[in-house]
């Protein structure tokens, strides 16, 4: 195998189009499973993934046609092998100049950005780096303490990886990019007396993971499910955790595309343009994403291999900043790529790789359900899927635990629910926010990992019929 950056320059080298990309990911993946309080399996795999993304440039007035308003025609051809071997690089590249030559003409074509020399974006210990690597001994302390917990009274299963993914950016206008991203996740699901509960963690090295603290949780939230209660649908106040908060907003980060709110196509659109500005809550609510949020940090650049409403493979290698997609209660930006930013007269914006929400008290919680005369404590989500794109309605189930509060108290677990539920109404009705945690996803934790929220609580959470899950 060689090295990253020769099979980057090798395939500059031999390009012949206008333009030419080449991405290469060299990842290492640490994976520990346990079921019926047995390890079951553990295992190291490593893997490259290298991409080359070719750029043919018309600039002949008489084959502009339907894209004159860009002033050029640039088709994108992309070509992804696992192959390490150097003699299968010039065979990629012709593939995907041959790609790049059949494709339609793209509508976000922009010139490609130039090496910066004070290499802002450049990444970390710079371009001729080697590769950081993970092993099973990341998950030392994890095991041992799920050892103990296998000795007790409840039946555990469960999953963590560890996936350290090294990224090298090179294209023929000179500019070189770097980055290692370290992801790593933990999940419990606890079985007791018919009842089931889940806790997750996300991390980057499991040193703050205590599974001893996971452990606890769990053995509270079965403890209240030695009492069933049997409740119809309808409209209740909930307190949704961290974890539920991140699923839900999560998917309004995604929907965020610029393109599609100036063409009315999304719930962020209205007549005439967007909705950014409208103010959604009285409740000063920030939703952000930052490539350099402390213990949440991610690639400070695009690296596209494709392009979307959201990124574009013209802007690889764009320095990405902070976008607070929400502040203050109020929608502050929406996403745009370079040629989109231009076409709309709106700010580059790059969604992003994590997701912040602060505002909130200092209320954990624990405090929350205390205060709460009769709701229901909604611990998890699953299977969340879009109903109606133009209100972002959603629905999906509740899974491992729903909880009855009563004057304060959890008095019994209840029968899941389906729910409908549109993340930018639950925020319209918000009634408070406690202190914002690092918490895991359940339903996105296999895309998106790094998010911090806080908990909310929602005055009526529609629980649309009964479910069987469990």
């Amino acid at each position: 195998m060689i090295a990253p950056q020769q099979v980057i320059e090798r395939a500059l080298a031999c390009a012949s189009v206008d333009d030419t990309i080449v991405i290469v990911t060299d990842s290492s993946d640490a994976t520990l499973r346990w079921a019926g309080n047995s390890m079951t399996t553990n295992g190291i795999a490593t893997s490259r993934r290298w991409e080359v993304i070719s750029i043919v440039r018309e600039a002949d007035t008489s084959r502009v046609g339907t894209v004159s308003r860009v002033g050029t025609v640039s088709r994108v051809g992309t070509v992804s092998s696992t192959s390490v071997d150097p003699d299968d690089i010039e065979a990629v590249v012709r593939a995907s100049e041959a790609a790049a030559r059949s494709a339609q003409p793209a509508d976000d074509a922009m010139p490609l950005l130039h090496d910066d020399p004070v290499g802002a974006a450049s990444g970390q210990d710079g371009w001729d780096r080697g590769a950081q690597h993970t092993s099973i001994d990341v998950f030392g302390t994890l095991a041992t303490e799920l050892n103990v917990g296998f000795d007790g009274d409840d039946t555990l299963y469960g999953f963590a990886q560890h996936t350290v993914d090294n990224v090298w950016l090179g294209t023929s206008t000179g500019l070189r990019r770097t980055f290692t991203q370290p992801t790593g996740s933990v999940e419990i699901n606890g079985k007791r007396s018919g009842a089931s509960a889940w806790v997750g963690a996300g991390t980057t090295d499991f040193q703050d993971v205590s599974v001893e603290t996971m452990l606890a949780e769990l053995s509270t939230r079965l403890g209240w499910a030695r009492n069933t209660i049997e409740l119809p649908a309808g409209r209740y106040e909930t307190v949704l955790p961290p974890s539920a908060v991140a699923d839900l907003m999560i998917y309004l980060m995604w929907t965020m595309e610029g393109r599609g709110a100036q063409e009315g196509r999304t719930a962020l659109s209205r007549a005439g343009g967007t909705r950014v500005g409208e103010k959604l809550t009285d409740l000063p609510l920030t939703l952000y994403s930052d490539p350099r949020a402390v213990g949440l940090e991610y690639a400070p650049f695009v690296v596209a291999g494709s392009s979307s409403d959201s990124v574009s493979v013209f802007d690889n290698g764009l320095d990405i900043e902070r976008v607070d997609w929400v502040r203050d209660g109020s929608v502050a930006a929406l996403s745009y790529p370079r040629a989109a930013a231009q076409k709309f007269g709106a700010p580059v914006a790059v969604p992003g790789n994590n997701l912040v929400m602060t505002g909130g008290t200092d209320t954990r919680l624990d405090e929350m359900v205390a205060a709460t005369e009769r709701g229901l404590l909604l611990t998890t989500l699953w299977y969340i899927r879009e109903v109606d794109p133009t209100s972002l309605l959603l629905t999906g189930l509740t899974r491992d635990g729903v909880y009855l509060i009563e004057d304060g108290r959890i008095t019994g677990a209840v029968n899941n629910f389906r729910f409908n539920e549109s993340p930018i109404d639950l925020l319209r009705r918000v009634t408070e926010a406690g202190t914002t945690e690092a918490t895991l996803p359940r339903e996105w934790k296999d895309w998106f990992t790094r998010t911090a929220m806080p908990p909310l609580r929602i005055p009526d959470f529609h629980m649309s019929s009964v479910s069987a899950a469990q």
